[in-house]
């Protein structure tokens, strides 16, 4: 009889990462001429003055003005789920939890932002 011991989900995990090639994250896109890395993305936001996380809608609107729209709020039916508010700049789409900004992202073709309306 064979006792197996801890040692073996061990070598398993190890004999699997040893054999395992890794996977850049890549987005297509037609009108990009191929593969877009999506770091890249990720750093073209980094270098913009975007609104950052945590900022009250005030502050945002201090900052970059009135929004071109103010997209229908989402959510807000219970406690887990919060009201979530959308401004559409003409660059980037703002996220907000309540008053504060939880995210921003960039209209691009890559991110799917084109026309946020679309969704209102």
């Amino acid at each position: 009889m064979v006792k197996f011991t801890h040692s073996l989900p061990v070598i398993v995990m190890l004999a699997t990462a040893a054999f395992a090639t890794p996977q850049v994250a890549r987005a297509t896109h037609p009108s990009h001429g191929g593969d877009t890395l999506l770091i890249h993305r990720v750093q073209q936001e980094q270098r913009m003055n975007l609104p950052r996380r945590g900022l009250s809608m005030a502050q945002v609107e201090k900052g970059w003005g009135a929004p071109l729209r103010k997209l229908s709020p989402r959510g807000g039916d219970s406690r887990k789920h919060p009201v979530i508010n959308r401004w559409d700049y003409a660059k980037f789409i703002v996220y907000f939890e309540r008053n504060h900004v939880i995210h921003t992202v960039l209209n691009t073709p890559a991110g799917n932002n084109t026309n946020p309306a679309a969704v209102n």
